[in-house]
């Protein structure tokens, strides 16, 4: 009794901060927990005529239809390869682009520089992807330009070779800038005295971006190193669907597409409720596993700098 007095008067006391809390409260228990109840559709033959809770229970059914289908592998496959070119880019560009932005001393240029590389971030997928058809289709500027100085036009829309670099380097340029932000702010937050010692002691700016710039950021970068590492199963649904099209789905067709294309598209709801499952715990798994050896990890990673 004591203790829910406690938590009352808590509230009581404290219930500003606790207003402030209740949107984010609410929406997450909306959004993220109460659709939780839905997974049972992935062990159900759901009947949208029946509901959620007359359709008849099947167990595992759905789960072994999927990991017995070669074209269930094909998609991991195509999912994790775009999901790691993504990483292996996109991972380092904005800590690259924030630490030579930061050494950019004329105030103006460096807000314009700000300004055009955070720009992409607030257009949609929709509408940056229509502009990088633009560019890319084969009357679009490039094949344009490629032709009249006599070079052979390319078609990247359609060429299975081509296309994952495509996503690659269009979802570097779309999001580096924007990216970027957190690692500007974590630059601001090194203290000036640890630069002028080393100026003292005659270090120049490898020396002092290896010793000192590196390790102060080094948490930030473990930090989103692991929530990337948990979107692997997550190829940017948006960026591909805006982009693909029948004639590369056997390099681009990802978990993501393929379960608007059969679930929403096709009906087959529990199907693809079976395959989002799955994809959640390979995540979960992915997260813990990661945390755990980078934690283990850690003192041995600041012991190298």
């Amino acid at each position: 009794m004591a203790k829910r007095l406690g938590f009352i008067g808590a509230i009581r006391k404290h219930h500003t901060i606790y207003l402030l809390l209740l949107p984010t409260t609410v929406f997450f228990l909306i959004f993220a927990y109460l659709p939780y109840f839905g997974l049972t559709l992935a062990f159900k033959d759901y009947k949208i005529y029946s509901g959620l809770w007359a359709s008849p229970w099947v167990g595992l059914k759905h789960f072994e239809a999927i990991f017995s289908s070669p074209g269930f592998f094909k998609l991991v496959r195509n999912t994790v390869v775009i999901s790691l070119l993504n990483l292996a880019f996109g991972f380092p560009a904005p800590i690259i682009f924030a630490l030579l932005l930061n050494e950019v001393r004329i105030r103006l240029f460096k807000r314009v520089i700000q300004t055009v590389s955070f720009f992409p971030n607030f257009m949609s997928w929709v509408i940056y992807g229509g502009i990088i058809m633009l560019f890319i289709r084969p009357t679009g500027v490039v094949n344009t330009f490629l032709a009249s100085v006599g070079m052979e036009k390319v078609n990247l829309i359609t060429n299975p070779a081509a296309f994952r670099m495509l996503l690659v380097f269009t979802n570097v340029m779309k999001n580096t800038g924007f990216g970027a932000i957190i690692y500007l702010a974590a630059l601001t937050n090194i203290d000036p005295q640890l630069y002028e010692a080393a100026i003292v002691d005659g270090a120049k700016k490898s020396k002092q971006l290896l010793y000192i710039t590196l390790p102060e950021l080094l948490p930030l970068i473990v930090t989103m190193f692991i929530m990337a590492l948990s979107g692997i199963l997550n190829a940017n649904f948006e960026q591909i669907y805006v982009l693909y099209n029948p004639a590369v789905y056997e390099v681009a067709d990802v978990i993501d597409t393929y379960i608007f294309r059969i679930g929403i598209q096709g009906a087959q709801y529990s199907v693809t409720t079976a395959i989002g499952l799955f994809r959640g715990i390979v995540g979960f798994f992915l997260i813990y596993a990661s945390n755990t050896i980078i934690r283990r990890m850690r003192t041995n990673m600041f012991t190298l700098w």
